[in-house]
């Protein structure tokens, strides 16, 4: 009981603080919660609520930093991800735990290769190619939909999308990026705390660890280069695709 409160503690505030910095909080929470004993979509319907205070908290910090997404306003980009949060969580819900097990890493292998290559790909494309506003609505309709479903590295996802597109510093991604994930796992913890999917008691300790997490990691990735922020969180997340691949071919 103690080593497991000291995990998911641990994991939380870590989470928090990647989370606050340039996302993937659930390469960490995840792992955390199944070595609880938590079977796997509960574990990531769980992880998505323990992380949500703690977005909200690093919104909060970068509230005044909020500007347009790839030239798209705030408000329709917002609209868009909570439909497709919505959409998102509810087939997650419909998912059964074993063939999540098995999704899992291809999702979290997605994730990595979006933001380990996106910046080196969006020169290329953006000489290329001119997106729309509806082009980029949609592609953020979709980012909610696997917000909802995953909610593990969204952030990275809506990171590496927007660099592409718009080929602006990794810290000016950062309050639109905290708000629109927020946006997205607001629905989603609605729809899982209503159907039940949540395991309350270790999500509160991940919670409250993230919160604090959420709320340092802002005010250190204001200071942080963007370099060893994207760096670090390439490394981690690497490492725990690696491990989720390994943890499904072991069944």
């Amino acid at each position: 009981m103690g080593n497991e409160l000291l995990l998911l503690a641990g994991a939380g505030l870590l989470a928090g603080a990647m989370n606050a910095l340039a996302g993937g909080g659930s390469f960490v929470t995840l792992p955390a919660l199944i070595a609880a004993g938590v079977p796997s979509v509960t574990a990531n319907a769980s992880s998505t609520v323990a992380l949500y205070p703690g977005g909200l908290a690093s919104a909060w910090v970068y509230r005044q930093g909020l500007s347009e997404i790839c030239g798209v306003p705030i408000r329709p980009m917002l609209a868009v991800t909570l439909v497709g949060g919505l959409a998102g969580s509810l087939l997650l819900l419909w998912t059964p735990s074993s063939a999540f097990d098995q999704i899992l890493p291809w999702l979290l292998l997605i994730a990595t290769l979006a933001l380990a290559f996106g910046p080196r790909i969006a020169p290329w494309l953006q000489r290329r190619i001119q997106v729309g506003n509806g082009p980029i609505l949609v592609l953020q309709f979709l980012l909610g939909v696997y917000g909802g479903y995953f909610g593990g590295a969204v952030g990275l996802m809506m990171i590496a999308a927007w660099s592409v597109l718009a080929g602006v510093d990794l810290k000016q991604l950062n309050p639109p990026r905290t708000l629109m994930v927020s946006a997205a796992n607001t629905i989603a913890v609605l729809c899982f705390v209503t159907a039940g999917a949540v395991r309350w008691r270790e999500t509160l300790i991940l919670g409250a660890a993230a919160i604090v997490g959420g709320y340092l990691g802002a005010h250190l990735g204001r200071r942080l280069p963007p370099k060893i922020v994207r760096g670090a969180t390439i490394a981690l997340s690497v490492f725990m695709t690696a491990l989720f691949f390994i943890r499904a071919a072991r069944g």
